[in-house]
């Protein structure tokens, strides 16, 4: 303790004497500032902790508080001091001379072992006409496994691997300032590599570039040699077989077909083979588990599903005692490729388009500003104990169906206490051969590992500027407000336990943020020498909200809390009714806890991003806490009660007694049946208005285009495909956007997403037609009356 108050006295010193210092000196624009801190003095949150509910012995094993003290490291500057020579010429060559003295283990042929296999030797047995004699195997049988093998991978070539990486590391130079990685989350990665498991690298996918990104930085780290597994749809055949020699993985398209096809049940088992061969010689392995960018649909990637089914079936199978996951996530200033037109589908990127567009990019940054990268490894966990435990977590679940429309349709006005299924990522390749039970175990495994990759992801200074400009300052701010603001913004989110990607004074940071948000924002000089910042309207939004998106995890507990409060007041006070006389209706626990739960009903997983370990109520009653928490909240005293603060004479009920360990929260002291007749009021302080309006704010693009997809229904015209209607319903948010300026939600993404949860929801229904699958309006929302009810039921939440 003495220890950490010396040090806080010495940053309070330093600070001090900053502040003398910089406020002397005078900005570009103008104005005197001060310097900023933006990690609380010399103490950061340490993010990228795995789930103690799940994996209890992974969370004590393999951390230790000394890790928090490290710094970071720049991985992308490499000068003479990274070699072992020193001179004038090696300060010329470091590059190529740290490329050459980078450990790449050797990489053996596998294809014998993979075909003395169990899995394909049983498969070749069968196949074989009259049976295969002992050690034999068919010719031509032998061919399709090493065509199949062929179209998997390649044994990866260390000098192509030095020449890539000496070429990656002098683009990454030029394309990027920094590269930063957290050497305490480094130390837990090298730690568990010590411990004899394999490591399964689980990555979130923000860019094209994570795939050689990753690759390139655990390889300076001495992690070896990271085998990737790509998407064959976004690759062309010469750019396949560059990767396979630089370590990639592609699924064959054998893999895909059904379970009774001889094809697909060879080509499973030599990929199974291939997978049991990696994790036996403890190769790192990478898994994306998202979409590639730009790619319409599910978040969850089913590509990435089926080979993190792969991994659990080895280890299942007991072939591997075990293997150690790692969520990975990659965040950006700014995503440094050409921007993507999210009209059109993705098309394969051959060898000369890939050359093109990094040419490209190099003249497009070395024009600009160049952005930061921080690569984010959070705390490995072993999937043996999280197969273990997580199965004692599964309780039963309904539809949205079953959950919301007779809420929405005014049959019933009770909320089931039951969660929600929802599954948007298909069943396909070689998780199709796995049990009902293991498809379900995967699948909650990858959102559990997404949602620990995005709270371990630090938050760029341009998302914290977009949601600043997108949510409270659309007409335009001042620059000195501004600078304010976005301190306030900083500390609010370290204060939720997220770190930050960015350091350094306010001034730089800010001026760096409207470098690079300038095609997005128009600065304004007025004569006071103050500027004026305004987004610039149409596209600029559009991109402003897909910024900002980025912080919606750290403010999401929050932001449906507010939303929930704003659906409860809807029914008592005016929305455009001052905030005091607001702040007089009672709200009981009862009536709030029944709003989150509508609204976290309504609200898409994909963006919830919940753990399948914490229950619904759980989450409600965390919204709760954090309301409180924050002081939007305050509880009311009803005269002659016990006072919510005194727990002297409380105790647990019967019902509180056999809940599990991590279901307990602050609000869960309290009996059960004292809780539901609590009742709070929203404060009257004066930061209070416009903090409810800003967390109401953030949930915005995502509600108002639901309730414009409810207003769509009696103007679309169907039945249709689901493409077909997704675009009519995305031009439909796109005029409105003219109209009433809400380019927010003028995102084909949110489209899609409104229509799968009107199909969970049983608002449309999909019914089999002659060209495929189309979508029609269900009886149930066929009347005008029931759309207007969908339409209220998805407004009340929001806040103008």
């Amino acid at each position: 303790m003495n220890t950490m108050a010396e040090a806080r006295l010495q940053t309070q010193q330093k600070s001090s004497q900053d502040g003398q210092e910089t406020s002397l000196w005078s900005s570009g624009f103008g104005m005197k500032l001060e310097a900023v801190t933006p990690f609380l003095g010399k103490y950061r949150p340490f993010v990228g902790r795995c789930c103690q509910t799940c994996t209890p012995k992974s969370w004590e094993s393999l951390f230790h508080r000394s890790i928090m003290d490290l710094g970071f490291c720049n991985v992308i500057l490499v000068k003479e001091e990274n070699t072992r020579f020193r001179g004038w010429l090696v300060r010329r060559l470091c590059y190529f001379l740290w490329s050459l003295e980078q450990h790449i283990p050797p990489c053996q042929d596998a294809s014998q072992k993979i075909m003395e296999s169990a899995g394909v030797r049983n498969i070749i047995s069968g196949r074989a006409p009259g049976g295969a004699g002992e050690g034999q195997v068919p010719s031509h049988v032998r061919k399709e496994v090493q065509r199949i093998l062929g179209h998997i991978q390649a044994p990866p070539r260390p000098f192509l691997l030095r020449l890539f990486s000496w070429a990656l590391l002098r683009f990454l130079n030029c394309l990027f300032l920094n590269v930063q990685l957290y050497r305490g989350q480094m130390k837990m990665v090298h730690k568990a590599a010590q411990a004899g498991s394999p490591l399964v690298f689980l990555s979130t996918h923000k860019s094209v570039l994570d795939g050689i990104l990753l690759p390139f930085v655990l390889l300076s780290q001495g992690m070896g040699v990271l085998r990737v597994a790509w998407d064959p749809r976004t690759c062309s055949p010469i750019l396949r077989a560059l990767l396979k020699k630089l370590g990639g993985l592609f699924l064959p398209p054998e893999a895909n077909l059904s379970p009774d096809s001889p094809e697909g049940v060879l080509a499973r088992a030599v990929v199974h083979a291939t997978v049991e061969q990696l994790l036996a010689s403890r190769q790192p392995l990478l898994i994306f588990l998202e979409e590639p960018p730009g790619a319409r649909g599910p978040r969850l990637s089913a590509l990435g599903l089926s080979w993190l089914g792969l991994v659990v079936q080895v280890v299942q199978a007991g072939i591997v005692p075990d293997a150690l996951l790692v969520p990975v996530a990659v965040t950006y200033d700014l995503v440094p490729e050409a921007p993507h037109d999210t009209c059109h589908a993705l098309a394969p990127l051959g060898l000369w388009t890939g050359a093109l567009a990094v040419l490209r990019s190099l003249r497009r940054w070395g024009c600009g500003r160049r952005v930061c990268v921080r690569v984010h490894l959070a705390q490995p966990f072993s999937l043996q104990e999280y197969t273990i435990s997580a199965r004692s977590c599964w309780g039963s679940r309904q539809t949205l169906e079953q959950l919301l429309q007779p809420i929405v349709l005014g049959q019933c006005t009770a909320v089931p206490d039951t969660e929600k299924e929802q599954e948007w990522t298909p069943v396909t390749g070689p998780l199709l051969a796995l049990r009902e039970e293991d498809q379900l175990l995967v699948r909650r495994l990858s959102w559990h590992v997404l949602n620990a990759s995005v709270a371990s992801s630090a938050v760029m200074s341009t998302a914290i500027m977009a949601t600043l400009l997108l949510f409270k300052h659309q007409k335009g701010v001042f620059l000195s407000q501004l600078l304010g603001e976005f301190s306030w913004l900083t500390e609010e989110t370290l204060l939720r336990g997220f770190d930050v990607g960015f350091s350094g004074q306010l001034r730089c940071l800010v001026q760096h943020t409207l470098g690079l948000l300038r095609p997005h924002v128009a600065l304004l000089r007025i004569q006071q020498g103050d500027l004026l910042v305004v987004p610039r309207p149409g596209p600029g939004l559009t991109a402003l909200a897909r910024l900002s998106a980025e912080l919606l995890p750290t403010f999401l507990s929050e932001a449906v809390g507010a939303c929930a409060v704003r659906g409860l007041l809807a029914g008592k006070v005016p929305p455009e009714g001052p905030w005091e006389l607001q702040g007089i209706e009672l709200l009981s626990q009862k009536e709030l806890h029944c709003q989150i739960l509508l609204l976290l009903h309504l609200l898409p997983q994909d963006l919830l991003l919940l753990q399948p370990c914490q229950s619904s109520y759980c989450y409600c009653q965390e919204v709760l806490d954090r309301l409180i928490q924050c002081g939007l909240l305050v509880a009311e005293e009803t005269p002659g009660s016990q006072p919510a603060c005194d727990t002297g004479r409380q105790r647990l009920s019967a019902r509180l007694l056999w809940r599990l360990s991590g279901d307990f929260t602050d609000s869960d002291s309290d009996d059960f049946e004292e809780a539901e007749g609590r009742y709070f009021r929203l404060s009257q302080q004066s930061r209070c208005p416009d903090f409810f309006l800003f967390l109401c704010r953030l949930l915005s693009p995502v509600l108002k285009a639901f309730a414009q997809a409810a207003a769509f229904l009696h103007q679309g015209r169907l039945p249709d495909t689901e493409s077909g209607y997704a675009e009519q319903l995305f031009q439909f948010l796109r005029a409105t956007a003219q109209e009433e300026g809400l380019f927010e939600c003028a995102d084909p993404n949110l489209a899609i997403s409104a229509i799968w949860t009107f199909r969970d929801l049983g608002v449309l229904q999909q019914m089999p037609g002659p060209a495929g699958p189309l979508l029609h309006l269900s009886p149930a929302f066929a009347s005008r009356d029931s759309q207007e009810r969908l339409q209220r039921f998805i407004q009340q939440f929001i806040c103008s």
